[in-house]
């Protein structure tokens, strides 16, 4: 059996942090979180909680993935502290929802805004109708582009690392200019101002800024749409056996990577604010009278570059999406497959994921990754298993950075070439914040947090299914 090769250096690892986290996310889902809180000072203080968690974890991801630099990631964490029956339950949450799930939802996403340029792609446009399922031409263009990437990164790393290094360049240049043009413009229209003294929205009284309690609750759900456009901050962990010397790359693209994205997420965001009023009609004429509160189809990004291109906005806006959700999903097949076969290795998924083939690419991984993320395409289910899964993946950072104080006490001789910055007390802020936001989630939206802790807890049993049949 042929091994991986080490073909990716710091700028490729910085590419896929990078990558993998810019998706659609950022274009869209301020609209619903100025809609659950009112204010843009608190969105903004959203996006910069989502930063600052974000980066506190992959501060802390750096000193695992120096201990362990193969590949798998996440998984060979979780394993190496608690066992397998531990690291199972996530690289089965992480198959059936967390990574195929977002994979599925990413490609819609290039889906629908490539309609904008070619009509046949739309929603609407149904091409088979049964009684309980139907496929419009947006899921089968999605499923194809799935395909067509999964068949690329099978030609070789190098392939996925091209792509990679492209289209990631392109659209942190574009999200760059995109804010560039905000301030540029945005300055001269007054909306900042007025915006940024908007009170939170469940203000009992005039005199009161906020109601704690109501303050607290819809910021832990608004901080689900922030946190969900950072995440897959970690996939690039899964590819660590590809990484040249990934004891310093990993940890610092890691660092870099989250930083570039965090502060641009906050940046853009500010834009938004200087160029729309923030709270509009759901019945306005035009952008202005819509806000960024209803903006068209949550369509922020397209609904603030209206009044600096008019009407070319949103074909600028949708060929952004489209570029980064390209480049977003090729970041995601790439590093998925590798959990998958790493999860092989150790008996834990289909063994035949474990194989690599002459390109030394886990190919079968790589096509059993991209059949489960279209049948999720097709089903229609995506949005809200990934609503569901929010929750789970909060809880699997949580149990992953725990890994790092454990293995500190029981492997104190083990070699570090990098040490978790700030610890104890970073890794600590971390797991405090996340499990505060998990409260939060299970208080104020029990039922996609549970099915998300059910989605989990279905991985035990077939944990010990797969085992009785193997030692039978």
């Amino acid at each position: 059996m042929s091994e991986l090769k080490r073909t990716l250096n710091l700028f490729d690892t910085i590419m896929i942090v990078s990558g993998s986290m810019i998706g659609s996310g950022i274009f869209i889902v301020s609209a619903d979180m100025i809609r659950i809180l009112g204010s843009p000072f608190w969105v903004l203080i959203c996006w910069v909680i989502s930063g600052v968690i974000t980066l506190f974890a992959a501060l802390s991801y750096g000193e695992l993935a120096g201990m362990m630099p193969n590949a798998g990631g996440q998984f060979i964490y979780i394993k190496r502290a608690y066992g397998k029956l531990s690291s199972f339950v996530y690289g089965w949450t992480v198959f059936t929802v967390i990574q195929t799930g977002v994979i599925a939802a990413v490609a819609v996403a290039f889906a629908k805004f490539m309609g904008v340029f070619i009509p046949f792609f739309d929603e609407k446009n149904v091409l088979l109708n049964l009684s309980y399922f139907s496929i419009s031409s947006t899921q089968v263009l999605g499923v194809a582009s799935i395909f067509f990437l999964s068949y690329i990164n099978s030609l070789g790393v190098n392939n996925g690392k091209i792509i990679q290094r492209i289209f990631t360049s392109t659209k942190l240049v574009a999200l760059f200019g995109l804010i560039c043009i905000g301030f540029f413009v945005g300055y001269k229209t007054g909306y900042w101002q007025s915006n940024i003294e908007l009170p939170f929205r469940n203000s009992s009284s005039p005199s009161q800024a906020f109601n704690t309690s109501a303050l607290l609750s819809a910021l832990g759900i608004a901080l689900v749409g922030s946190l969900f456009s950072s995440d897959a901050w970690n996939n690039v962990t899964f590819i660590a056996g590809e990484i040249k010397q990934p004891q310093k790359n990993i940890p610092l693209g890691l660092l870099i990577g989250v930083l570039i994205v965090s502060v641009l997420y906050i940046l853009a965001n500010v834009a938004y604010f200087m160029l729309l009023p923030a709270l509009g009609n759901p019945n306005g004429l035009n952008v202005i009278e819509k806000g960024i509160e209803f903006a068209q189809n949550d369509r922020v990004g397209s609904a603030c570059m209206f009044p600096v291109f008019g009407g070319l906005s949103e074909y600028l806006m949708a060929l952004l999406i489209v570029i980064s959700t390209f480049g977003c999903n090729n970041g995601l097949i790439l590093s998925g497959a590798r959990l998958f076969q790493s999860m092989a290795n150790e008996n834990l998924f289909f063994s035949s994921a474990a194989i690599l083939n002459k390109h030394h690419v886990p190919s079968k991984a790589l096509w059993l990754q991209a059949i489960w993320a279209s049948v999720l395409c097709l089903s229609g289910s995506y949005g809200s298993l990934l609503d569901y899964c929010t929750f789970a993946s909060l809880i699997f950072y949580i149990i992953t950075i725990s890994a790092l104080f454990y293995l500190r006490k029981n492997e104190p001789h083990t070699p570090r070439p990098y040490k978790a910055f700030g610890y104890p007390i970073i890794p600590a802020l971390y797991i405090l914040m996340a499990g505060a936001i998990c409260i939060d989630l299970l208080i104020f939206k029990p039922k996609n947090t549970f099915l998300g802790l059910g989605i989990m807890c279905v991985g035990v049993p077939v944990y010990y299914f797969f085992n009785k049949k193997k030692n039978v």
